[in-house]
Parts: structure tokens; C-alpha cells; sequence
């Protein structure tokens, strides 16, 4: 899969990369239930994802917690 510079400091990870989806959204569609993120990944709601090669990857459990905001 090709790497390129996505311009964000650091830089965001590849879409082949085990935290992909770490990368920043550049499209965001909440009503739709997906968002691109910088690194050519389509993130679904349901943590589904589409790779930029055409892979699937199925809804899965997000590896990492995120603070509640208060």
C-alpha cells in the first residue's frame, strides 16, 4: 500500500498500519454513519471499515479507551 505524506505533525499512520484508525477525519458525516479519515480509511459508526485497497474489515471493539467527557 503506498505511503504518502499526509502533511499532519506527526504524521497520521497508514492505512495498513494496526492503529489506522488513529488518523485524522477529513470528512466527517455523523447522518450517514461514516467518516474518512486522512489516510484514505472510510471508519463506519459501527467500527466496520473500509481500507483504501478495497479491504473490508468488520465491525470490531475499539482497541483503545476514550475518556467520558464531562
Amino acid at each position: 500500500m503506498p505511503t504518502t505524506d499526509c502533511g499532519h505533525r506527526p504524521p497520521c499512520p497508514t492505512a495498513d498500519s494496526a492503529d489506522r484508525e488513529a488518523a485524522r477525519p477529513v470528512a466527517h458525516h455523523p447522518e450517514q454513519g461514516w467518516s474518512l479519515l486522512c489516510n484514505g480509511v472510510l471508519l463506519f459508526e459501527d467500527t466496520g471499515e473500509l481500507l483504501p485497497d478495497g479491504q473490508v474489515i468488520a465491525p470490531h471493539k475499539p482497541t483503545t479507551r476514550v475518556p467520558a467527557l464531562t
